[in-house]
């Protein structure tokens, strides 16, 4: 087995896996031959691209025939490219579904309602939401421990208000339309004195480490927060509400394809916890392996491909 990145290796070690692989079947023998090819689409941040290569390179082994487009754009665009055909499916998250896609004022309960309500969404347009992956990857917002020691300890977005107009935060360009975002801050939060600068979402950890912001817009499974270096800030109003990730798939892609099609997939969103993303994540962003090799030797360890 190659040498793998110091996270990937501490993945696969916590997982219990160790390089296995499953025994090839012939390329006519594997559930995915002569079915039509299929276009997998993510958006545009390492996470997503590498969800791609994931689900990609499981379907691959099984025989079925994928064109990967990563790095498609945010979610108002990729859903675009889904209703237009452009594409026949990607990796989303079900928070994102019911409040962006659906537009969606009221942010569910639970996780669960968050998925019931986006299958039942998607579903109304055509589309299947396949099974939801452990792990959970919620927009939240992070400051350096330095800030918040610097400033009387900082636990939750509530504190942020009595720092006043003192406080820069950057987020991608489409966070200042959202509910789940500064709208919501403003409204949940009354943060209305914060000064919002957008940035690209792989620019927030260097514009907090520069001090160029106080506090960024960043995801919960970030490979930078396992360094330690940053404080998560509390979102008790729950204005991101619950961010599990399914792929969605056109339904007649699913009923061309056959039943084991959404089976490889399901297969790949069982193994993903927080702590297995976290650690893909890491390898990818901070250690600066392709996502393409991480998602193969990870596929590989567990037996999918």
């Amino acid at each position: 087995m190659p040498r793998l990145a110091g996270a990937l290796a501490v993945v696969l070690l916590a997982t219990g896996c160790g390089g296995g692989t499953s025994e090839e079947a012939p390329a006519g023998d594997k559930p995915g031959a002569g079915r039509p090819a299929v276009k997998l689409g993510t958006k545009n941040f390492d996470e997503q691209v590498l969800l791609g290569h994931l689900y990609a390179e499981a379907l691959r082994a099984k025989g079925f025939k994928v064109t990967l487009k990563p790095s498609i754009g945010a979610t108002e665009v990729i859903d675009r490219a889904l209703t237009s055909g452009q594409i026949d499916l990607y990796p989303e998250y079900t928070g994102v579904i019911v409040s962006v896609v659906k537009r969606q004022a009221a942010t569910p309960s639970t996780a669960r309602q968050t998925y019931v309500q986006a299958r039942a969404f998607e579903r109304s347009r055509g589309f299947e939401l396949l099974a939801a992956t452990p792990f959970e990857d919620r927009d939240a917002i992070a400051v350096t421990k330095r800030f918040s020691r610097d400033n009387g300890g900082l636990d939750s977005l509530t504190d942020l208000r009595r720092l006043g107009p003192s406080v820069f935060l950057s987020g991608a360009p489409e966070f200042r339309t959202r509910y789940a975002g500064l709208m919501g801050l403003r409204r949940a939060y009354k943060l209305t004195a914060l000064r919002y600068v957008p940035l690209p979402i792989g620019q927030a950890y260097p514009a907090l480490d520069s001090g160029k912001v106080q506090a960024a817009a960043v995801f919960t499974t970030d490979g930078p927060l396992a360094t330690g270096r940053y404080d998560l800030l509390a979102d008790p109003k729950a204005i991101f509400g619950f961010q599990n990730v399914a792929p969605v798939v056109s339904q007649k892609i699913l009923a061309a394809e056959g039943p084991e099609f959404a089976a490889t997939l399901d297969a790949v969103s069982a193994k993903l916890t927080n702590e297995v993303m976290q650690g893909l994540n890491q390898a990818v962003t901070i250690e600066g392996s392709a996502p393409e090799a991480v998602a193969r030797e990870f596929l590989r360890a567990n037996g999918l491909a």
